[in-house]
């Protein structure tokens, strides 16, 4: 409660009018098989905290909206210690406002391993140009947040994580993996999640909590950051206040500017000709 409070003028911007997706640990974080998840607000929501109608593929129903310290602590006081949002707001929700790409490293990974598949992300948005920010996910990976158009619909967003991932991935298929199925994954790479851009979807925002030992915050970086001695542990509940100001100016800075969709369009194109260049050559 007294880190989200300290956090909340740089959290509560980056969640304000966005439908929030609640994994509550009631009995605490060691409980096992303790935590769920609850994406409608109670019924016992208390006034003053933010509910909002939002459609679903279920119908329309009451989801708990952030951007202000109430609502937020109010998560926290029923037990959600992570935080975690759409990728769309209250009035425009049938459009993503980022694209997000989120690398998760096999068991055998290691973090220095997400470290370069983040730096070969950076490399193909640098060559499509194309601007965009990342953070520590928390956990063992990370996330590459890329800023779109206004309107811009989930698959155009799944489009944009996909043609980056497959980028990485050609140029990278013993260290990267674009397969879905966990257990047929190579245990030794990271893979290149793009599923994560669907409408409703969520990942732990900047700054947030996440439900472990000794309480590690997802934390946005510079990419000059991205060395191989770089060390997610050392971001926690105990540090991350000391820098927040700072760190949240990273993360702002490499959103401020939309990626130009045409650009990606190119690079599809010129791919899908590489491609079919290759198979007649091979017939």
């Amino acid at each position: 409660m007294r880190y989200y409070a300290a956090v909340a003028p740089v959290l509560l911007p980056l969640i304000e009018d966005r439908p929030l997706v609640l994994r509550r640990y009631p009995d605490g974080i060691t409980k096992e098989g303790g935590a769920f998840y609850q994406q409608k607000a109670p019924a016992t929501t208390p006034r003053g905290v933010r509910v909002e109608k939002v459609r679903t593929a279920d119908g329309v129903e009451p989801r708990i909206v952030g951007g202000d310290l109430a609502t937020l602590l109010y998560t926290v006081q029923i037990g959600a210690i992570e935080v975690n949002p759409w990728h769309s707001r209250v009035g425009s929700l049938l459009y993503a406002d980022y694209t997000v790409l989120d690398l998760d490293p096999g068991p055998s990974a290691i973090f220095a391993q997400v470290v370069e598949a983040a730096r070969w992300v950076h490399d193909e948005m640098q060559e499509l140009g194309l601007t965009g920010s990342v953070k520590t996910s928390g956990s063992r990976g990370m996330h590459v947040y890329l800023r779109l158009p206004a309107r811009t619909s989930f698959k155009t967003s799944r489009m944009v994580a996909d043609i980056i991932a497959h980028r990485v991935a050609a140029g990278h298929p013993e260290e990267t993996t674009l397969v879905r199925p966990l257990n047929q994954r190579p245990p030794n790479a990271v893979y290149l999640d793009v599923g994560q851009n669907d409408r409703g979807k969520s990942v732990a925002a900047p700054f947030s909590l996440r439900a472990r030992e000794p309480g590690p915050v997802s934390t946005p970086l510079a990419w000059e950051e991205l060395t191989d001695t770089l060390d997610p542990t050392k971001f926690t509940i105990d540090n991350v206040l000391r820098d927040a100001k700072r760190r949240a100016e990273l993360w702002n800075d490499g959103l401020r500017r939309a990626i130009r969709l045409e650009r990606l369009t190119r690079a599809r194109v010129a791919g899908q000709a590489t491609g079919a260049h290759r198979t007649r050559s091979a017939a």
